[in-house]
C-alpha cells in the first residue's frame, strides 16, 4: 500500500453548519460577568465590542449555527482541509496504532486561523464596521484577520506580542501584504500599553496584554470593532468545521479515533478537532479520549486554578469562569507564541471539570524534537505550537507500542512552521532552551485573582 494515503472531501462537502458543544453539555458554562458590577452580563454589554451576530452566537445554546454562503465561498479557497495517514511516521515509530492528522496549514495564511477570521469580518462589514483591531502571539491570528479583512474591505490593526513581533519579522510582512497595521505590543499606542512600559520598560508582551490595547482601541472608536482568535465561544465554534470534516474523512477510511489530541493555547484549534467528537460521545456515540497538549511554560489547564478571571491583563474584558494563571502571569518568551495566554477557553476548562478532556503540559524541546521527527517521515514542518500535538501524538502511539495495542490516533496539525524557521534553527544550533515560568511570579498572579464567589 502506498505511503501516501490522503483523504479528500469534494467542496460541496464543506459542512453548513458549525457545531456548538454547549448544546450537549450536561450543564450550562458559568455566566460571563460585568467587570464593574460582577453581575451578568446582558447582549448590550458586548455591543461596543463585537457585532450583535457574533454576539447571539456566543450565548446561543442551539446545536447548529448555520454558515453564510459568502462565509462558504471564501472557505472553497482551502477548505475542506485534507486528512492524512501518517503511514511513514507509524513506520519511524514502529507502532500498531493508526495515526492520522487533518492538516489545516492549507489556508491562505497557512493555520487554522482563517475558519472564524473569515466568518468574523463577514459579520462585522454586514453591520457596517470598517475597521478591526485585534492582538495576536505568533502571528498567525493577526494573518488570519489581515487576510479576512482584505476579502471583505475591512482595516486591521494587529498588536503582536513584542517577543513574537522580534521573532517573527515575516509574520509582520505577511499582515502588511493583506493591508494590516501591525504593532509590537505593549506600545505607546494605548494607556494599556504605557501603563505596563511604565513598569516593566523591557516587557516581552503577552497575549493579555495584547488583547488589552486592542479591546481600548475598538471601545473608544465608533467604527471599530474587536476581533479575539480564540478562547470565546463563538470562536471555537467556528472552528467546529476541522472535527466535521474529520468524521466525514474518517468514514471514508473506514475508522474512528480511540484518542484525540490537540494543542492548546487559549483553545480554538483543540476545540475546532475535538467538540464534534465529544459532543457524538454525549449524544450516544463511541467514547473517545481527548488530550490537550500545552507548553509547560505557560500551563494553564495543568497548573492553573478554575476560576472566574480576566481575559486581558489591563482587567477591560469581562470576567470568565476558565483555567488561569491569573491576569498578571507573563509567560517566559519561549517559541510558540500562540499558546503563551494566562487562560483557557471557557467551554474547554469546562470539558476538564466534566472529565471529558485530559491535559499534559510539555517543554519546547521535546516538542521540537517531535516536530522534526515529523517533518523527516510526513514532510510537513509543523509551527511550533502545533509540535505540541505532534508530540502529544507520538506519546499515544509509543504507549500503544508498548502495550501491543493497535488504536486510531487523531490529531490537528493546525498550521505549518514556515514562518517559524528561526526557531528550528536555535533548536538544531543547541540554543533552544526549555524556559521555566517563576512560580512566586505564578503565585503572585493567583492571589491577585478576582474576589468572587466560586
Amino acid at each position: 500500500m502506498s505511503d501516501t494515503v490522503k483523504y479528500v472531501l469534494d467542496e460541496s462537502r464543506i459542512p453548513k453548519a458549525w457545531y456548538n458543544l454547549v448544546a450537549d453539555l450536561p450543564r450550562p458554562p458559568e455566566p460571563v460577568l460585568h467587570p464593574g458590577t460582577h453581575q451578568p452580563i446582558g447582549p448590550g454589554d458586548l455591543a461596543p465590542l463585537f457585532p450583535m451576530a457574533l454576539i447571539q452566537q456566543e450565548v446561543s445554546a442551539e446545536r447548529y449555527i448555520e454558515i453564510p454562503g459568502p462565509v462558504r465561498d471564501v472557505y472553497r479557497q482551502w477548505r475542506p482541509s485534507p486528512l492524512y495517514r501518517a503511514r511513514r511516521l507509524e513506520r519511524a515509530l514502529d507502532t500498531p496504532a493508526r495515526i492520522y492528522y487533518k492538516y489545516e496549514g492549507v489556508s491562505p495564511a497557512g493555520s487554522h486561523k482563517p475558519n472564524t477570521a473569515v466568518p468574523q469580518a463577514f459579520y462585522n462589514k454586514e453591520e457596517g464596521v470598517r475597521r478591526l483591531a485585534t492582538e495576536t502571539g505568533a502571528g498567525q491570528w493577526g494573518s488570519a484577520l489581515a487576510y479576512a479583512g482584505a476579502v471583505f474591505g475591512l482595516q486591521v490593526d494587529v498588536f503582536m506580542v513584542k517577543v513574537s513581533f522580534q521573532q517573527k519579522p515575516y509574520r509582520k510582512a505577511l499582515m502588511e501584504t493583506w493591508g494590516a497595521r501591525c504593532v509590537a505590543s505593549p506600545s505607546t499606542e494605548t494607556n494599556a500599553g504605557r501603563q505596563i512600559l511604565a513598569q516593566f520598560p523591557e516587557s516581552n508582551g503577552s497575549l493579555g496584554i495584547a488583547i488589552s490595547e486592542a479591546v481600548e482601541v475598538a471601545a473608544q472608536r465608533d467604527d471599530t470593532k474587536y476581533a479575539l482568535g480564540s478562547v470565546l465561544n463563538h470562536v471555537l465554534m467556528h472552528q467546529t468545521i476541522i472535527g466535521e470534516e474529520a468524521i466525514a474523512q474518517l468514514e471514508m477510511a473506514d475508522d474512528y479515533p480511540d484518542i484525540v489530541v490537540g494543542c492548546t493555547g487559549g483553545g480554538s484549534n483543540f476545540a475546532g478537532i475535538a467538540f464534534p467528537f465529544i459532543g457524538a460521545e454525549l449524544r450516544g456515540g463511541r467514547k473517545v479520549s481527548v488530550v490537550a497538549c500545552e507548553p509547560a511554560a505557560c500551563p494553564s489547564l495543568t497548573r492553573g486554578k478554575y476560576a472566574y478571571d480576566f481575559g486581558d491583563t489591563g482587567h477591560l474584558t469581562p470576567l470568565v469562569k476558565m483555567h488561569t494563571l491569573g491576569s498578571t502571569f507573563i509567560p517566559p518568551g519561549f517559541h510558540a507564541g500562540g499558546l503563551r495566554y494566562h487562560g483557557m477557553a471557557p467551554l474547554v476548562s469546562l470539558t476538564q471539570e466534566l472529565g471529558l478532556i485530559q491535559s499534559r503540559a510539555y517543554t519546547q524541546t521535546k516538542c521540537f524534537e517531535a516536530g522534526v521527527q515529523f517533518a523527516r517521515t510526513e514532510g510537513i514542518l509543523p509551527a511550533p505550537e502545533a509540535n505540541h500535538a505532534v508530540r502529544g501524538a507520538i506519546d499515544e502511539a509509543l504507549r500503544c507500542k508498548a502495550e501491543g495495542v493497535s488504536r486510531a490516533i487523531l490529531f490537528n496539525l493546525c498550521g505549518h512552521g514556515h514562518f517559524d524557521m528561526q526557531a528550528y534553527m536555535d533548536y538544531f544550533a543547541g540554543k533552544l532552551e526549555d524556559r521555566a515560568y517563576d512560580e512566586a511570579a505564578l503565585a503572585e498572579s493567583l492571589a491577585g485573582l478576582p474576589d468572587l464567589a466560586a
